[in-house]
């Protein structure tokens, strides 16, 4: 998925009164302000609220759900392969915000994880900050590669913390054998 077409989703959506904020590849690559990599989808976070118009919104682009559970989290496919990876929330009063997983448990964002703003393609757009997209990467799934770049990326640029599961792992030195 190239940085145009993101533009364009997110203005669609947004245009629309769905507020998005970017997630993964994408919004660690929003929040750096430049294209760092190749993606092969979009990862958004909306409120499960909005989930039935931007069904309806993207029903006549024909986005079709590929996989996962509407409204919590799902994966819609369009005809040129574009892939959105919608995670939803519901954001209670305090400024949190809950997003129910495939397990049936829930994961709590903090007020200050949606505070994140970056650019794609010239446009600013919303994004989770970069404390969250790290502390959403140290969770649930051994890092790919691309991962360990993202997170050392994130903290070249922002300071963050990474956690010992993604700091990259460190190969023994050959030379002192």
């Amino acid at each position: 998925m190239d940085a145009s077409t993101v533009r364009r989703l997110v203005a669609q959506l947004e245009q629309a009164g769905i507020p998005v904020w970017l997630d993964g590849g994408w919004g660690v690559d929003a929040l750096l302000g430049r294209e760092t990599r190749p993606h092969h989808d979009l990862d958004v976070i909306v409120r499960v609220s909005d989930v039935p118009k931007a069904l309806e919104l993207l029903q006549p682009a024909n986005f079709i759900v590929r996989e996962g559970s509407i409204p919590h989290a799902f994966v819609l496919a369009g005809p040129s392969g574009d892939e959105l990876d919608f995670h939803t929330v519901t954001f209670q009063s305090d400024g949190t915000a809950v997003h129910r997983m495939d397990n049936g448990s829930d994961w709590v964002f903090p007020a200050d994880a949606f505070t994140g703003v970056g650019t794609v393609d010239g446009a600013s757009v919303q994004c989770l900050s970069a404390v969250t997209q790290v502390r959403c990467h140290a969770q649930g799934y051994a890092p790919s590669e691309k991962d360990f770049r993202d997170m050392e990326l994130l903290q070249q640029a922002f300071g963050v913390k990474l956690p010992p599961l993604l700091l990259r792992p460190t190969r023994p030195d050959s030379s002192s054998g």
